[in-house]
């Protein structure tokens, strides 16, 4: 008969997720202000009252339009990070906030999900990911 060898389980060591959150709005206004204001307060909240995730940053684009992505240098900052494997999931309220224009969005989803980012709207649920979910 085989000798057999027990080799005791491994402790599961949590795994912290890098979250950050993008915001924009598109004018000056008043509301539009507001609601910049209010989207990066609770961004930072629910971030920081999740278990299991760390915060990297708040990206955020004031008073830009979503037409432009050479425009946007917070935007351009936060892809940046996903290419140097910073961030594994991002906030966003809207995926209109990615782009105005479809092709450019799917183009920031498609790379998002080849570099195992993933993103998640608020206002939609539109989740990608290639990983499981956490």
């Amino acid at each position: 008969m085989a000798d057999v060898k027990v080799i005791p389980p491994r402790e599961k060591t949590p795994v912290t997720l890098r979250v950050a959150a993008y915001c924009r709005v598109s004018s000056d206004s008043a509301d539009q202000k507001h609601s910049y204001a209010a989207q990066i307060r609770k961004y930072t909240e629910e971030i920081g009252g999740h278990d299991g995730w760390k915060l990297v940053d708040i990206y955020a684009d004031e008073a830009v339009t979503g037409t432009r992505m050479d425009k946007r240098e917070d935007f351009n900052r936060m892809m940046s990070d996903c290419r140097k494997g910073r961030i594994d999931k991002i906030l966003v309220k809207s995926v209109s906030r990615f782009a105005r224009n479809t092709k450019d969005c799917l183009a920031t989803l498609r790379e998002l999900m080849s570099l195992g980012s993933r993103s998640t709207s608020k206002k939609r649920t539109l989740t990608q990911r290639r990983s499981p979910p956490n």
